[in-house]
């Protein structure tokens, strides 16, 4: 279906005509270099160019006051020193003669790629827009923003298109404040936003910013703050609150629309957000939310002002928009404390509101969050501020052949995949290994041979990147397994991560060299001992508790996932998975994030029907949506916890309290 780029040049034609030091960041290169940054890469091109229009007085209204719009289309008309004084009046913002037609145009754009999103044109898609808004109100302007785009774009939806539940994730590392005033009362709009807050000492320095503002009225607990308390927060910082708090709510919510303020001042040398997050974390992070809504995702520019990190983090996050697996994920040696803590404070404040965080942790003894910090100032000072260099991402490799399938005889391969052909030259070696480790006697025919030395051959391609991904339908799911694993992890430079659905017996033992993880989900406790690399996950109803299941994949098997970093990840769907197709798909949705891409999927005879919606997801297609989710069964909440428990000494993105051991911040802030 495609992916819409909005862009216009008509938005960078307004600057700053005065000094003013806290608005001389907001510069229309901004914008320039994002756009010219996806020309470059070949990603605009791969785009559906989308025309911009304005938005009306009655869109504008939809948010805003008749009072205020009034007075911002009366700027174009001041003198330089009217504009000035009608500046002072708001904070941290300026106009221009051209900033109300600019500010119409990126409410515009945002409501122009609803309408693409809504109306099935594209699948999902990207506006490049100036002014940013998420911190304008009802009746002023504030940082930067005039009108308040994608809270429009929010009311827009439900307003023309009737969509019942809207998802706003706002990873701007300013508090929008806008946004969260807007829809405070307001039960069909989730609002979620992280921010740099340090104890109300960063801007917009407001009591309202803190993890304990929920929201109001019918929308208490549909407004979710997540303060970070201290700068530098990396890659497995934002990952951390994607597992534990963002995605859980977001299944439980079930949007109709996700709405992404994207801002990219929480990127490494911003500014502003003085963070260490890579720009290829908002590959995986805008991944992680595409399966939601049946993938109906529009980004809109908020912040960026370092030109190097900005430019890179949109075309990282248009490209997985696309449909291009995220690339490995680097540096996940688990969050800070100070995360931690924001975590537990954030989980434990909304577990009243959300099923899924019923079994979230007290709120500790002390108030982490709000406590009054006599912060070291010199550490904030300019003079010792350090100007970060980080490499420019790795380039995104996208194989000819996304999906390779290997079928039996009489079944179709779907559209947009390759048959992988059986093999009928075969290596003697293989053979031999095949013969001596796999098949007894009775199986030694040349079908099964050539079945699984294919399988070996599929395996070989994705590892010279000549196939993204794979499906084999087979006779035994188990041989199969012993066939492909070992090899892939033979490979010196190789870690094989191995998901089992199902309560068979895993055919593989897995030793202590970390060279394969395995996962197996199942309604049994495991009779192999428990190890740091193999780890049952027992749902002790069943994997036909569909919340349950889901808390298991979202808050331990993808950090667990993202943790290891594997370069392949095996897939198995055994003959008793008792797995449901959305649910299944989910999953294999959710696995791409890993491994590039590469990942295998075994399924056992007999799963015909199941192959043609397992390669589309292959594809990039997203997963269909589960409904809004009931709280999960009490026993599998309790087996999964007991199990996060466990093992988040040794996996350190588990950790979800303020008890836990992050990185080491000596002084615990």
């Amino acid at each position: 279906m495609g992916t819409a780029l909005i862009y216009d040049e008509e938005m960078t034609r307004y600057k700053l005509l005065w000094v003013d030091p806290s608005c001389k960041i907001e510069v229309p290169e901004r914008l320039i270099v994002s756009y010219e940054a996806l020309v470059k890469s070949g990603l605009a091109d791969r785009c559906v160019s989308v025309p911009v229009r304005e938005a009306t007085d009655a869109d504008i209204l939809l948010v805003h006051s008749e009072e205020y719009l009034q007075a911002v289309k009366t700027t174009p008309f001041m003198t330089l020193e009217e504009m000035q004084d009608f500046c002072a009046q708001y904070g941290d913002v300026y106009f221009h003669p051209n900033i109300y037609h600019c500010a119409t145009l990126a409410a515009g754009a945002a409501l122009q790629l609803v309408d693409s999103v809504m109306t099935g044109k594209v699948r999902n898609g990207m506006a490049l827009v100036r002014p940013p808004g998420h911190h304008s109100m009802h009746n002023a302007a504030s940082g930067f923003c005039i009108f308040n785009n994608v809270a429009i774009a929010a009311q827009y939806a439900k307003q023309k298109y009737g969509v019942k539940r809207v998802l706003i994730v706002d990873w701007d590392i300013h508090h929008g404040q806008g946004v969260q005033y807007c829809f405070e009362d307001d039960p069909s709009v989730l609002y979620f936003s992280w921010h740099r807050y340090e104890h109300q000492k960063f801007w917009p320095k407001l009591r309202e910013s803190d993890f304990d503002s929920v929201g109001k009225e019918k929308g208490a607990g549909f407004n979710i703050n997540l303060p970070w308390n201290k700068v530098d927060m990396q890659n497995s910082d934002y990952l951390s609150i994607f597992h534990h708090l963002l995605l859980p709510i977001a299944y439980e919510f079930c949007p109709d629309l996700v709405l992404v303020c994207a801002g990219f001042d929480s990127a490494i040398g911003d500014p502003e957000g003085e963070m260490c997050a890579t720009p290829d974390i908002f590959a995986h992070l805008t991944h992680l939310l595409m399966n939601l809504a049946g993938g109906k995702l529009c980004a809109v520019l908020e912040g960026g002002y370092n030109l190097t990190s900005l430019a890179q983090s949109v075309c990282q996050t248009v490209q997985t928009l696309l449909g291009d697996p995220p690339p490995r994920p680097a540096n996940l040696d688990g969050p800070c404390q100070s995360t931690v803590e924001s975590l537990h404070c954030v989980r434990s404040t909304h577990r009243q509101y959300w099923s899924c965080l019923k079994h979230a942790a007290d709120l500790p003894t002390f108030d982490v969050s709000t406590k009054d910090l006599s912060l070291d100032e010199s550490l904030n000072s300019e003079e010792s501020k350090e100007e970060h260099v980080w490499p420019e991402p790795p380039k995104r490799l996208t194989p000819a052949i996304r999906a390779a399938l290997l079928l039996p005889d009489g079944i179709t391969c779907p559209d947009g995949c390759y048959r992988q052909s059986v093999s009928e030259c075969l290596d003697p070696l293989i053979v031999t290994k095949l013969k001596e480790n796999i098949l007894t006697d009775s199986e030694d025919d040349s079908n099964a041979l050539s079945t699984l030395s294919s399988l070996i051959d599929l395996v070989e391609k994705m590892e010279k990147d000549e196939v993204c991904s794979g499906l084999a339908l087979v006779h035994d799911v188990s041989k199969a397994m012993k066939c492909v694993v070992p090899h892939a992890a033979s490979a010196l430079k190789n870690r094989v991560l191995v998901i089992c659905v199902g309560d068979g017996k895993v055919p593989i033992h897995v030793s202590e060299d970390g060279k394969v993880l395995m996962v197996q989900l199942s309604n049994k406790e495991s009779q192999e001992p428990e190890s740091r690399y193999f780890i049952p996950v027992c749902l002790k109803k069943g994997c036909s508790d569909v919340s349950g299941f889901i808390q298991a994949i979202l808050s331990l098997l993808l950090p667990l996932g993202y943790e290891y970093d594997p370069s392949l990840v095996v897939l198995v769907q055994m003959s008793d998975s008792g797995l449901c197709e959305s649910m299944w798909l989910q999953l294999t949705s959710l696995l791409r994030g890993l491994a590039q891409g590469h990942m295998l999927v075994l399924m056992q005879k007999g799963n015909e029907a199941c192959v043609s919606p397992t390669a589309s997801s292959l594809l990039g297609d997203p997963a269909p949506s589960l409904g809004p989710l009931v709280a999960p069964l009490p026993e599998n909440v309790e087996s999964v916890e007991m199990l996060r428990h466990r093992l988040k000494a040794d996996w350190k993105l588990l950790q979800t309290t303020a008890q836990d051991i992050g990185r080491g911040d000596e002084d615990g802030s």
